[in-house]
């Protein structure tokens, strides 16, 4: 089935629901989503973008505009997730603890604004990496129409491209915790951290860069055809300064660049089951 066609069959799917409060995070998943409901559903169509110390500033700003240039009623809802050991403490499955916190918190919100079903950009991409949160999503009965009808994140963008969505081409974005490794702890000071070296990297035109924090060291992701970049003196003294400003003693370059999850692989495969 073409991507095309998918979009007709998630339409379908989506009208007979009869209303739809989207959990929106403005990236490429979820930006076509609310596009999709805003088609099928209308007004009947609420963004939810939750708000935690786990998001960059960036992201919930750009949430506002897109939900605004979609035509949809947009509600921020703030939720410290920092102050639940499950999450802050940053097990293995923290994304279960961290989601379940979240979308019973948006449940809440959806209900109240009259609305009968929560949905999220999950889609069949989603199931080849460690996402504990999709058993939250699941537990909570969250509906997610992209991998209902079977669409790919490459189909997504796709059919991001053909109805003009800003997000066709955006990278992929995890939040902020996807770059702690696993039993460190999280607190606004890290997360803060690896937020202001990333933004350094977009204003120096990175369009897709991770920033690892291992303590004292950074470790920094980029495109594979980016590396090249860093063999400039003066953009490594440039860049070794404004590290060591945020708190960091050593800043490192991956030498095989991003790789999505990364600090997924360190994990041992009993914690995955």
């Amino acid at each position: 089935m073409e991507a095309w066609d998918k979009h007709g069959k998630l339409i379908t799917y989506l009208r007979e629901l009869g209303d739809a409060a989207v959990a929106f995070s403005g990236g490429v998943d979820s930006t076509y989503l609310l596009a999709a409901c805003k088609e099928a559903l209308g007004e009947k169509t609420l963004a939810l973008s939750a708000v935690t110390p786990l998001q960059p500033a960036w992201e919930r700003r750009d949430a506002c505009e897109l939900a605004g240039r979609l035509g949809v009623k947009h509600q921020r809802v703030d939720l410290d997730v920092l102050d639940r050991d499950a999450v802050a403490s940053n097990p293995a499955d923290r994304c279960y603890h961290c989601k379940k916190a979240i979308f019973s918190r948006l449940w809440e919100e959806a209900r109240k604004a009259g609305f009968s079903h929560l949905l999220d950009g999950g889609n069949v991409d989603d199931l080849s990496d460690y996402r504990p949160g999709r058993q939250a999503v699941r537990e909570l009965a969250v509906f997610s129409p992209l991998e209902a009808v079977g669409m790919s994140k490459e189909e997504i963008r796709a059919n991001s491209k053909r109805l003009n969505l800003p997000t066709w081409d955006r990278p992929a974005f995890a939040c902020l915790a996807s770059r702690i490794p696993y039993g460190t702890a999280l607190t606004r000071e890290n997360l803060e951290q690896v937020e202001r070296a990333e933004a350094y990297f977009f204003k120096k035109g990175f369009s897709n860069v991770r920033v690892r924090h291992h303590g004292t060291i950074a470790r920094i992701e980029v495109d594979p055809g980016d590396r090249r970049r860093f063999f400039n003196e003066q953009f490594l003294d440039e860049t070794g300064a404004y590290l060591k400003s945020l708190g960091f003693k050593y800043g490192a370059l991956d030498l095989l660049g991003y790789r999505m999850g990364s600090l997924n692989s360190a994990l041992a495969k009993e914690e995955r089951s």
